[in-house]
């Protein structure tokens, strides 16, 4: 018969008719049959049985590992099927210790951090918590071992640090299953004799046996078969009268600061990714290859569209181009023959916030100095083009508005036909043959490089709008009439002041009006189109870099699926195992992006060396890091949230 309990003592561990079954398909096992337990504050208890009795699924319950199926189980009063996952793992991080037979000692750290582990999911500080896992090692005869790592130490030793885990954050009820059964008789006996001085030193001890030898070391043995306890002889007073209180400290089961689990996650993370350095590279050449992608392909779109934008920008984006005939309209004689002079006078006379208006009339002629002749085109315009076109004389000076009154044979060259008649000789003062008309060079202009359509501005020959129009073409219509407006931000404004004035003119509308900066407005906006595209095809790799990162997650959820039970175990809740897995995914994808940023510019570098047009800018790095960053946190999220839901008992079972 159970001996009496003073009425005082409440048990700690309390169950009542627990039953647990497992349910596979239609066929249901039942593992623990109707199990009664109370467990006092003190108490050194042996469950034995055989394997199979269900004595591990009894531990699991007790140890908050598991939930049973039917029947209450009350912690210190409070009843634990209240707790939903991250209660439960509170609780086993306040109140419980493991000792496992396997030891379930992490691989790739040293004995001192594996005993740290518990402590990472309360209050402790990195410095309080180090000191505190030294101090237990070594009272347990292992501080010249503390740096070794699981497979530098012997059976024994590694029990030893499983043991020093159990009590880091307090230890109140050390749960050991089986912890001599894969040990020497030496090393067995030396850890029964540590259980033995946890139990003197007031914890509880619940030890999982299948050896009557091993048994004996407790207060009190329960035998379990089939799952029924088939004998326990209750508790004895004494051993509960006689418990000791253990420390109180809040910091063994305070949250731990936000702060704190980030770092410890990142530090996580980049053990993990140490410890497999080929897989690692292998994932992040995905994530280097489509950032770096991203950024070229953006590069050189941007490079494009600047330089066509440039092109057409250093034609006027202040002008309005007028060209004869009306929408619709081709060829006859409506189209060459609806401006002429006079509507340029009329422009500039009349409509306001116009800087300069200019007749323009052009045609390919054959230019003669001396034995050279050379083809180019001949401007008939405006002394007012330099200023309403802002191109600039490099030599000598443009023709004035006398000589445009005068009639005067006088000519200004592009750059390309100076080049052409004089090389390097200086053309100013000389004479050169234009439609059999001799024609005085007064001027150079500066260089103007080619129009987005690819032909050479420089190659050109200016003369007054009055001469060429009687001298060289025999026509007084113009080509076209280009107006240079002086406040871009009244440009539309002023484009339908033109309109109504050449309206009532003609009265009819036998023109067009081109807004260069529409046109401008609409060319970046098919390059625009065209960057995207670019960048959408790069950004495909980096879609393939992110499935790579969420399939080489889920190897290593599968891999590390132990170690998430352990973490479990030991008080590691649903958003720390999620936080840890998550910052793996995201140290991945920064880490490539970083690295991948560097190339993407090394690589658009190259290309800008190689004679293409580059346009470097901060928003296609910017975007392409924060993609991969999204990428991380996209396609990590799936094997963390694998790895936070999994079962305590069946991550601990996986082999």
């Amino acid at each position: 018969m159970p001996q009496a309990v003073p009425e005082h003592v409440q048990p700690l561990l309390n169950l009542r008719g627990v039953t647990k079954s497992y349910r596979n398909g239609e066929l249901e096992t039942q593992v623990l049959r109707g199990v009664d337990l109370q467990v006092y504050p003190g108490e050194f208890v042996a469950i034995m049985g055989t394997s199979g009795s269900g004595k591990s699924t009894l531990m699991n319950i007790i140890g908050c590992l598991d939930k049973p199926t039917a029947g209450q189980y009350r912690f210190d009063g409070q009843d634990v099927s209240e707790l939903d996952r991250d209660g439960l793992a509170q609780l086993r991080r306040a109140a419980f210790g493991f000792v496992f037979q396997s030891y379930n000692l992490l691989p790739g750290v040293s004995a001192r951090e594996n005993v740290e582990m518990p402590a990472i999911y309360s209050a402790f500080s990195a410095a309080e918590r180090r000191a505190r896992a030294e101090q237990l090692l070594g009272t347990l005869g292992l501080a010249e071992r503390m740096d070794h790592k699981p497979n530098q130490l012997s059976g024994g030793q590694q029990q030893r640090v499983s043991i020093a885990r159990a009590l880091m954050n307090g230890g109140q009820i050390i749960l050991a299953d089986e912890p001599t059964g894969a040990l020497d008789t030496h090393s067995g006996a030396e850890v029964m004799k540590l259980l033995q001085q946890l139990s003197d030193d007031g914890h509880t001890i619940v030890l999982i046996t299948h050896d009557p030898d091993v048994a004996k070391h407790a207060h009190r043995r329960i035998d379990i078969s089939d799952g029924r306890i088939i004998s326990d002889p209750g508790p004895k007073t004494e051993a509960v009268e006689h418990a000791k209180p253990l420390e109180e400290t809040a910091k063994l089961h305070g949250d731990p600061p936000f702060r704190n689990e980030l770092m410890e996650g990142t530090k996580t993370a980049f053990r993990s990714l140490s410890s497999n350095i080929f897989r690692t590279v292998l994932t992040l050449l995905g994530i280097v290859i489509g950032v770096a992608s991203v950024i070229t392909m953006l590069a050189i779109g941007d490079g494009a569209r600047k330089e066509v934008v440039d092109s057409i920008s250093a034609m006027g984006s202040n002008l309005l181009l007028v060209r004869p005939g009306g929408p619709g309209q081709r060829g006859g004689r409506w189209s060459v023959t609806t401006l002429v002079p006079e509507d340029v006078d009329a422009i500039n006379a009349t409509v306001p916030n116009v800087l300069a208006a200019i007749p323009e009339l052009t045609g390919g002629q054959t230019l003669r100095y001396g034995n050279a002749d050379h083809s180019a085109e001949v401007n008939a315009t405006s002394f007012q083009f330099p200023l309403a076109r802002q191109w600039p004389i490099a030599h000598g000076t443009f023709f004035t508005e006398e000589d445009q009154h005068n009639y005067s044979s006088v000519a200004v060259l592009g750059q390309s036909s100076a080049d052409a008649l004089f090389g390097s000789a200086d053309p100013l003062g000389e004479y050169i043959m234009v439609n059999n008309v001799l024609f005085q060079v007064i001027g150079v202009m500066s260089s103007r490089g080619a129009s987005p359509m690819g032909h050479d501005q420089d190659d050109v020959v200016f003369v007054p709008h009055t001469t060429g129009s009687l001298r060289i073409f025999g026509q007084r219509h113009l080509r076209n009439v280009t107006v240079a407006v002086d406040n871009t931000e009244l440009m539309d404004a002023t484009q339908d002041a033109v309109h109504q004035l050449l309206l009532d003119r003609h009265g009819v509308e036998d023109f067009q009006i081109r807004n260069m900066a529409s046109l401008i407005d609409t060319i970046a906006e098919t390059q625009d189109t065209l960057t995207w595209l670019l960048g959408s095809i790069a950004a495909i790799s980096l879609l393939v870099g992110g499935i790579g990162v969420m399939n080489i997650m889920l190897v290593s959820v599968t891999e590390r699926t132990r170690e998430i039970g352990v973490r479990m175990a030991t008080g590691a809740r649903t958003r720390h195992i999620l936080q840890q897995f998550l910052i793996e995914a995201l140290v991945v994808s920064a880490l490539g992006g970083l690295i991948g940023v560097g190339f993407g510019l090394g690589a658009a570098a190259l290309v800008a060396y190689v004679g293409t047009p580059i346009h470097y800018s901060l928003l296609p790095v910017v975007l392409a890091f924060s993609c991969a960053f999204a990428t991380g946190l996209v396609f990590g999220y799936l094997p963390a949230r694998k790895a936070s839901r999994l079962n305590p008992v069946t991550a601990l079972a996986t082999e």
